[in-house]
């Protein structure tokens, strides 16, 4: 190779890099850049065969794909009991917490020119709602015993119901109930679902423990532990936002929580001087300089996960936003478990399905499948 063609070679090289670390704006029509795993300034990781997935004995960073095989834990299974799903509707009537609010349709809010971090919101009011909850009792539950149970978000879900009979039937997870609360509609800044995921605040757990969790003891007999090492709490994109301030904002509630492509960005609204960067600020400020709590987090982020380019505060990037997360909780010596896929994107279902039984086994860890409880 002549010295000009070794040139040319080590500036495309570096280009190359220099483009996996800023990603350019992506064509709508073709949708978010691809990012690269090994990428200078990503997080080291273990790159898994293809279609494997991390072990659940194991802690840190892992990259998967390119295809997602199905994990048979997630079909239904001739001769494995099935729980009961039970369903009903929780009006914005009778919410103390949550009146209800929407944002107008086809409207969105705008930067303000004085701080780009600051969304301006004008057409958002106040708006009824109803939201329906999942509950998913097991078979192997006994009326009367205290059991473990999981939040989800963005309910119903029923892969996650699924998933657990087969987890609960092998033993691999706590006899648990499975509580899928829906949002309360609409999307991003202005939006009730906005409002209840993206704000910073212990609020939603509140909610949840409150207004929501009293009505699933009262209705179906079951009882729920207070026990927060036997609490768990799940979502994707802003449900999974929602998922880890349940944990760090009440951590006498929660301490386990699983997310898919997390909105570790700057979407809360109204703003917060207190957390000007929404939950940008999980990473960059608050994580770094509070003490580890005892939080167990299993995350995933896709290889075309969001990018928002036209916001031009630095902080709508989901997949720098999630390997900043695993580089801060690497440095708090936090137990977490960091899945980066490739050839997916935003809330890849064929990821979830890949990795959901694996991502439940795990963030259950240490909890004993026979343990008898105490409120």
């Amino acid at each position: 190779m002549t010295r000009t063609s070794l040139t040319i070679v080590m500036g495309l090289a570096a280009a190359t890099a220099l483009l996996a670390q800023n990603p350019q704006p992506a064509n709508p029509a073709q949708g978010p850049p691809v990012r690269d795993p090994l990428t200078t300034g990503y997080v080291q990781a273990t790159e898994l065969p293809d279609g494997a997935v991390p072990p659940v004995s194991a802690n840190g960073n892992f990259i998967i794909g390119a295809t997602h095989p199905p994990s048979p834990d997630t079909a239904t299974k001739a001769g494995v009991p099935k729980g009961t799903v039970h369903t009903f509707t929780m009006n914005s009537t009778d919410s103390k917490l949550y009146p209800g609010i929407a944002r107008e349709q086809g409207t969105r809010g705008e930067q303000d020119p004085s701080d780009s971090a600051k969304l301006v919101v004008t057409t958002s009011h106040p708006a009824p709602y109803t939201r329906q909850v999942a509950v998913y009792v097991p078979s192997q539950y006994v009326p009367g015993t205290i059991a473990p149970f999981i939040v989800g978000a963005d309910g119903p879900d029923p892969l996650l119901f699924t998933a657990l009979d087969n987890l609960i039937a092998q033993k691999r997870v706590p006899v648990m109930i499975a509580v899928s609360i829906a949002n309360g509609s609409g999307d991003a800044q202005g939006s009730q679902r906005g409002l209840e995921y993206d704000t910073m605040s212990g609020k939603y757990a509140e909610f949840v423990e409150t207004e929501v969790l009293p009505l699933v003891e009262k209705q179906y007999g079951v009882k729920l532990t207070r026990n927060p090492e036997s609490r768990a709490t799940m979502g994707c994109s802003s449900g999974a936002a929602a998922a880890l301030s349940m944990a760090w904002y009440r951590n006498d509630l929660y301490r386990r929580v699983l997310s898919y492509s997390g909105t570790f960005v700057n979407q809360q609204w109204p703003y917060n001087p207190e957390t000007p960067g929404g939950a940008w600020e999980y990473h960059r400020a608050l994580i770094p300089n509070s003490p580890a709590k005892p939080i167990r987090i299993w995350m995933h982020v896709s290889d075309r996960d969001l990018l928002l380019a036209f916001r031009t505060d630095g902080m709508h990037d989901w997949v720098l936003a999630n390997e900043n997360m695993a580089k801060v909780l690497a440095a708090k010596n936090y137990t977490y478990q960091f899945v980066f896929a490739r050839n997916a994107g935003h809330c890849d279902r064929a990821v979830k399905m890949q990795t959901l039984p694996q991502a439940l086994e795990w963030v259950w860890q240490g909890q004993a499948v026979d343990a008898k409880l105490t409120r």
